[in-house]
């Protein structure tokens, strides 16, 4: 359940009383974790997965009355503005006019010294830093990517930084400030949620979007050239489902680079996460063991080749630095012999999707239940799938076929609680559903069709769809199917457990 997609009366979700009020619904149905999207700012498409920042949080979801509440708002200031007209989808163009005016008016009335009920504390963190900067000078050019800036400024030369770090003082601190309202609400609801007996699942992408402060910070470890533009990107090739492939256009990892500093970068962004979540979904996988680079300007994703990733090297180093932590390896796709063993040998839980596994009734699949290792995590679709409902009344007709006999779906159970029903009774130590499915819903709440634009990462939940019943429906799968939540808040006890920050007072 993506923050974006909670109920609110002001656009998206936030991190507001619906957040707690989901926190308690979750309680309510046994369940023990709560995954999410990455939750930093978004830039390209609206994706969370084209962030300006691997480090920030997204303003969006910082919640306006919570601000009331501190006294930086007055109700009319933000309660009589359109937030979009259908309170089912996200209208990201509303929220980019009228969300950044009034936090805007809300860091006008905050100083240094205030506190409120702000907790841990983000003055001189290193990646505050350049990311206010770099959202200073995007505001100041009118929101062009850091490639058309000037050419002191995109290649980052020490005396044009310092020049405009004074120039856009007041607009560096507003970014700062905005950072320190999401952060000091996310810790509180995290807080808020560990405490009702659930673990929160973040989710990390493998790439940065190209324009995102990330890259024009530290461009050495990218693979750029001497005036910053990508040499090759990334994206995956052609298959069954795409004939051009994905071109997603993220410049690749200097590994090579990374190496040397010890994978520096990485392991600070792998460390702020864990600050954030308590268990983490590294995205893409398979790039660690081998990544397909894409010759920068091509159209399509034809004409890339594969190249080695850092390999088991790299999981060693996080370990040895930060600690075993608790991490799931999205591991779909073409998986290699190679990837295979790098899976077996991070000892990470990969990921096993239903929706995947009735394409070949003659030879089976890795995605049946019955062959699912234990130590590995179900579902039965993900934000890049479609509904269960939608997906039965799209998929071939020998799919469905296959479906219905393997898993014994009825109409009369519910083709959505039949396919959920199975993923709980599998052997996998943690199953994960769409809350959309939860629900029964159609194609219409469908998060992600990947390649595509301009209808994505809009579904909304409506208010007062995680009521009592549907939480005392759930609660009894659990019970039948022994998933009611352990002493241990996480679903792969790995150690190195860290609580959230305390209240400043």
């Amino acid at each position: 359940m993506p923050v974006s997609s909670l109920p609110s009366p002001y656009g998206i979700g936030t991190l507001g009383a619906e957040a707690r009020k989901f926190a308690d619904f979750l309680a309510a149905g046994g369940q023990s974790c709560w995954q999410l999207l990455p939750v930093g700012p978004t830039s390209y498409g609206d994706s969370p997965y084209q962030s300006f920042s691997s480090f920030a949080g997204n303003p969006y979801f910082i919640d306006l009355d919570i601000l009331a509440e501190w006294g930086l708002l007055k109700p009319e200031e933000y309660q009589s503005l359109d937030w979009g007209s259908d309170p089912a989808q996200v209208d990201y163009a509303v929220l980019y006019q009228n969300r950044f005016q009034v936090l805007r008016l809300a860091v006008s009335r905050l100083s240094r010294g205030d506190k409120f009920e702000m907790r841990g504390t983000l003055w001189g963190a290193d990646w505050l830093e350049d990311y206010a900067l770099f959202m200073a000078l995007k505001d100041k050019f009118g929101g062009a990517a850091w490639l058309e800036w000037p050419k002191e400024l995109r290649l980052r030369e020490p005396a044009a930084l310092e020049q405009v770090k004074q120039e856009l003082a007041a607009e560096i601190d507003f970014w700062k400030w905005v950072q320190h309202l999401f952060f000091s609400q996310w810790w509180s609801l995290k807080e808020y949620v560990n405490k009702k007996g659930i673990s929160i699942i973040g989710d990390l992408p493998i790439y940065v979007a190209l324009d995102s402060a990330d890259v024009w910070a530290n461009p050495d470890q990218f693979q750029l050239d001497e005036n910053g533009q990508p040499t090759e990107v990334a994206g995956c090739p052609p298959d069954g489902f795409s004939e051009d492939g994905q071109l997603w256009g993220n410049p690749l990892f200097n590994w090579e680079k990374m190496m040397e500093d010890n994978y520096s970068w990485w392991l600070k962004r792998i460390a702020w996460q864990f600050q954030i979540c308590d268990t983490l979904r590294i995205d893409h996988f398979r790039g660690f063991d081998a990544y397909y680079a894409i010759p920068y300007g091509e159209t399509t994703a034809r004409n890339g080749v594969w190249k080695p990733g850092p390999g088991i090297a790299f999981f060693k180093t996080v370990n040895k630095t930060l600690g075993k932590k608790d991490i799931i390896a999205e591991d779909l796709g073409f998986l290699t012999p190679s990837v295979k063993k790098l899976l077996k040998d991070s000892g990470y839980p990969g990921m096993k999707v239903l929706e995947f596994a009735f394409g070949n009734r003659d030879e089976g699949s890795d995605y049946l239940p019955h062959v699912y290792p234990s130590r590995c995590v179900v579902y039965t679709g993900t934000h890049d799938n479609d509904t269960i409902q939608g997906w039965m009344a799209s998929a071939s007709r020998k799919e469905v076929s296959f479906a219905r006999e393997y898993l014994r779906l009825s109409k009369r159970e519910g083709y959505h609680w039949g396919m959920m029903r199975s993923a709980w009774a599998s052997p996998a130590s943690l199953a994960v559903m769409q809350f959309q499915d939860l629900l029964g819903l159609g194609s219409e709440a469908r998060m992600n069709t990947p390649s595509t634009l301009g209808t994505n990462w809009k579904w909304r939940a409506l208010p007062d769809t995680y009521d009592e019943k549907l939480s005392k429906r759930l609660y009894r799968e659990m019970r039948v199917y022994q998933r009611l939540p352990k002493k241990s808040k996480q679903p792969f006890p790995a150690g190195d457990k860290r609580t959230p920050p305390k209240p400043e007072q």
